[in-house]
């Protein structure tokens, strides 16, 4: 499983800020949820030939 202790800290402009936290409030899903997902996603598309652990390969499944 996943180990959520690093931080990553980003700068964006405040307008994206706002509406990128509204997008997500809408689908009820927090921001953090959401970079962690683009994250694994470009991991996944763009690791080459780096060998991935099984957590991080395997498909996300999102429950409904």
């Amino acid at each position: 499983m996943e180990n959520r202790t690093a931080r990553l800290t980003i700068l964006i402009d405040p307008v994206k800020k706002r509406i990128f936290e509204e997008i997500c409030a809408q689908q009820d899903v927090t921001p953090s949820q959401v970079v962690r997902k683009l994250i694994r996603q470009y991991i996944i598309e763009h690791a080459g030939t780096r060998e991935l652990p099984d957590w991080l390969a395997a498909p996300v499944v999102k429950a409904e």
